[in-house]
Parts: C-alpha cells; sequence; structure tokens
C-alpha cells in the first residue's frame, strides 16, 4: 500500500504465507485454513496453482499456466483494480512440494510490473539452500523479486526471519510510517543468524541436499516401483513430496497417507502430510541431514508404505 497506493494482491491457490491478518488473507491452503477459500476479503484475488502433475495442465501442457496467470493480472487492472503485487511460493510446500513450471515467474513477475504491481517471493519454506542446487527458489526460476520473505531456517530454531526489499521501496514504507519491533536488530538474533550462514558453507549443507535429496528421490523412487498406492515422487533437493491414490478409483487417498505418517511415528521418523486433500507426505528434513540419515528414512518409509 505504501509503495503503490492500492492493496488489490494477487495469490496463488493451495498456498501457505503465515498467520497474521495480512499473510493469512493472502494464504489459500486449506490444511493450514479450512475456511481460507470462505473467508477470503475483497482484496485478495487468487489464481490456479501450477500443478504439472495433478493440476489443469499436466507436463509439458503446464506452460499454459503462466500466460492465464497473467491475463488474471491484466483483466483484473482493465477492471479498475490494478494489482498492488503478486505473491507466491517458489516451490510449492503446502500444495505437496511441487516445483513450478519453468518460466512460470518470469512471465506472471512481467504481467504484474507491467501494471505496476510488486513481485513478492515467499522462500520461507525453499529457500537457504533446501532445493540444493539453488540457494533461493527463485534462482530455479530465473527472477529477481522485489520483495522476499525468509525466516526459520535463518535462524536453525532462533526466532529469526527478514522481509527483503530495494532501498526505494524501504524509503517509500519509512515515508508513511514509523515500523518499531522490540525484538528486531538484536545482536544475538544476528550473531545466530551469522552462525548458520558459517556452518551452511563450513560443512557444505547446500551440496549436500543436492546430494542426499537425489539419493532420497531415486532410491525411493525405485523401492516403491509399482506399488499402486504411489502416484509419485516428486521434488528438488531436500524438499520432497510423495502422493498417494486409490488403486481402485485413482482418486487423492489421505487416509492412507495418515496411516503412513501414524506409523513413521511410531518408528521414530516426524513426516507430516499436505496438499489438496492431506494426500501427500512433505518430506523435508533438515539441512544436516547426512546420507545415513537418508538411508534410514528410505528404509522405514518404503517399508511402511509397502507393508500396506
Amino acid at each position: 500500500l505504501a509503495a503503490t497506493g492500492r492493496r488489490d494482491v494477487v495469490s496463488v491457490l493451495e498456498s501457505y504465507h503465515g498467520w497474521t491478518y495480512g499473510s493469512d488473507a493472502v494464504s489459500t491452503s486449506i490444511a493450514d485454513n479450512p475456511n481460507a477459500l470462505a473467508t477470503r476479503p475483497d482484496w485478495v484475488h487468487p489464481i490456479e496453482a501450477p500443478n504439472p502433475y495433478r493440476g489443469r495442465y499436466r507436463a509439458a501442457d503446464a506452460a499454459r499456466y503462466a500466460p492465464e496467470a497473467a491475463a488474471a493480472i491484466h483483466e483484473l487492472a482493465a477492471s479498475g483494480r490494478p494489482p498492488a503485487a503478486f505473491i507466491a511460493e517458489t516451490f510449492t510446500g503446502n500444495a505437496g512440494g511441487i516445483p513450478l513450471p519453468d518460466g512460470y515467474l518470469a512471465e506472471v513477475y512481467a504481467a504484474v510490473r507491467a501494471e505496476g504491481g510488486l513481485a513478492i517471493a515467499d522462500e520461507v519454506q525453499a529457500g537457504y539452500g533446501r532445493l540444493g542446487e539453488w540457494f533461493w527458489g527463485f534462482e530455479q526460476q530465473g527472477v529477481v523479486p522485489d520483495v522476499v520473505a525468509v525466516a526459520k531456517a535463518m535462524g536453525n530454531g532462533h526466532p529469526l526471519g527478514a522481509t527483503v526489499m530495494g532501498a526505494e521501496l524501504l524509503e517509500a514504507f519509512g515515508a508513511e510510517n514509523m515500523f518499531f519491533n522490540t525484538f528486531a536488530g538484536n545482536p544475538v538474533s544476528s550473531a545466530a543468524g551469522h552462525a548458520v550462514l558459517q556452518v551452511m558453507e563450513d560443512e557444505q549443507l547446500m551440496s549436500r541436499a543436492a546430494a542426499n535429496g537425489a539419493l532420497l528421490k531415486s532410491e525411493l523412487t525405485r523401492e516403491l516401483a509399482g506399488n499402486p498406492r504411489i502416484d509419485e515422487v516428486r521434488g528438488d533437493g531436500l524438499f520432497a513430496g510423495m502422493r498417494f491414490t486409490d488403486p481402485d478409483t485413482g482418486e487423492a487417498d489421505p487416509t492412507t497417507a495418515k496411516r503412513v505418517v501414524e506409523a513413521m511415528y511410531r518408528n521414530g521418523v516426524l513426516i507430516s502430510r499436505v496438499g489438496r486433500n492431506d494426500e501427500v507426505l512433505k518430506i523435508r528434513p533438515p539441512l544436516a541431514f547426512e546420507e545415513k540419515d537418508a538411508v534410514l528414512l528410505i528404509e522405514k518409509l518404503s517399508g511402511v508404505v509397502n507393508s500396506l
């Protein structure tokens, strides 16, 4: 609002951005807010989730999501409600560990900027080296956002987060607002954040995420090949998803996913469910994950799933 003088925001369905009033309003993941779709304010304009696996457009046809999203932004502007911003996860976490189609953010960012809006990247789940090959998810898309939101990984458990933007945007915000946070910018948090970056470099956590993530994906795919309940194993680095379907109907199978989560808990492994119907296992271990940990997870998970 301070930078553009507008309040309309375009967001992506099946996404999660936080629990404050503003971030919850643009979140449409029913796994986090069962009433998300019914309680959405009129200034939030969701567009279709670009799911190349089980969405309306799949595989090569997934390239159609971006121009349709861009067209929706232009239509919103033409209706007299030009968007202040477009916000999206750079790797859709709560939709089930799904990479965005190639070129998606480039086309959508161009559309929102053409209408005078800002491009906001939510890197809370995907950023900080989790994807292995890229430190930020937006790097995989070959774009540079106007605003980047990041948290959680910055402090490795210490409550630390950041919103990154250019000086022009920050000055526009500061000209109209005096933002104050009792705990912001303190030396303890700064030291924690610096230590995390140092450990990431010293222990080569990004390259380890790439190697162990590739091991997880390939071995789980091999171990579960032919299992009629497994739709696919997808993801990049240490951010993967495993989708369950009913072998008789082909429909999403949240019941089996829940049984697997509970069985893994009894086997000493914590894992969660996400996805449109809570039918996807969200595999997102700590970056300190080692090869032996990957082997253990493969053994436990394949054993549980194949025993069903």
